[in-house]
């Protein structure tokens, strides 16, 4: 009997978790929506990747609001932001700080760089050279900086948002697929609809739209419902589900490199944390295969012939995640 009530309450305690993250999620959606029109999907990946402490990777033409979702999302959170705008002269001290030396003190003393927020917009990522771009691309894996031997922690959370223009590639430099892999996901915005471009003109026409959003949270908060989406049950058959897609990539015949080992801890990551903002205590196959497209397209090289023909990543991963059979209820 002591044990059925033990029983019982955590789980009443799992739920009430559950529910608080649920609500966290609502209201970062809410909070966002208010600025970035008619892309409610696209929101909820951003916040996901929060969520599974991951980083986004938004690839888009300029204007259509892929900063603004970042200034947006720090502001809801109540967590500090540096934009960073990527170019071919900026220097990787630039992104992780320099030691200056102090001639009244006789000392050096570190200037953090723009590394040093919760939130870290890097504009157009791809302008920058290889040498910068790995500088924050290590600070994004590790989660700290060292300069002249001595180590800095980063703010918790923390989350990079790079973006980058797909069309305008003269005098940029395109991530390698090893730095690509650095990143949970990565989406599009893409243009809203017309009836949300004239919500946008009522709405953001005559002031920031940034100014009248309040936080709805902190990053205390966050942290906890990290912790939370972090301990979501994955059952052992939707475990197998999640690792075979993984392998589908790297057998079909388009593929030239399939999806990393990593991509599938990284896509196990998003799919608790989208069954968490889901009221869930526990991932579904829905969960994996949802997020299958926006976490491993990034990651996966088509042959020439399947690129001569105009197929991309995501026309791959959804190819292997229709080639698997999703894994039937076993209670």
């Amino acid at each position: 009997m002591v044990e059925r009530q033990r029983g019982g309450n955590v789980d009443a305690e799992r739920e009430r978790e559950i529910a608080d993250v649920l609500a966290l999620a609502g209201a970062v959606r809410g909070a966002v929506g208010q600025v970035i029109e008619g892309k409610p999907e696209v929101v909820d990946l951003a916040i996901t990747a929060l969520l599974a402490e991951g980083h986004l990777l938004i690839e888009d033409v300029p204007g259509v609001g892929k900063t603004m979702l970042a200034k947006s999302l720090a502001k809801a959170i109540d967590c500090t932001a540096r934009r960073v705008q990527f170019t071919p002269d900026l220097l990787p001290t630039d992104i992780t700080g320099v030691s200056v030396y102090n001639q009244s003190t006789r000392s050096f003393e570190f200037k953090p760089g723009g590394v040093f927020a919760n939130l870290v917009i890097g504009d157009e990522i791809n302008r920058a050279s290889p040498k910068t771009q790995s500088a924050l691309l290590e600070a994004m894996e590790e989660r700290r900086v060292s300069v002249d031997g001595t180590t800095h922690l980063l703010p918790r959370p923390f989350l990079v948002v790079a973006t980058q223009n797909p069309i305008e590639m003269e005098g940029t430099y395109p991530l390698p697929e090893a730095q690509r892999d650095r990143f949970l996901l990565r989406i599009s915005m893409g243009y809203p609809s017309p009836a949300a471009e004239v919500a946008m003109l009522d709405h953001h026409g005559e002031s920031d739209p940034l100014e009248p959003l309040q936080p709805v949270t902190d990053a205390e908060s966050v942290m906890r419902a990290i912790r939370i989406v972090r301990s979501v049950f994955v059952h052992p058959a939707v475990k197998e589900y999640l690792v075979a897609i993984v392998n589908q990539t790297r057998a079909l015949p388009q593929t030239r490199l399939g999806a990393s080992p990593r991509a599938g801890l990284q896509l196990l990551r998003a799919a608790k944390a989208r069954a968490a903002m889901d009221g869930r205590a526990y991932v579904i196959p829905d969960d994996v295969s949802a997020l299958a497209a926006p976490t491993l397209a990034h990651r996966v090289l088509l042959n020439t012939q399947s690129q001569l023909s105009g197929q991309d990543g995501s026309d791959l991963v959804t190819a292997a995640v229709r080639a698997v059979p999703v894994p039937a209820g076993r209670g």
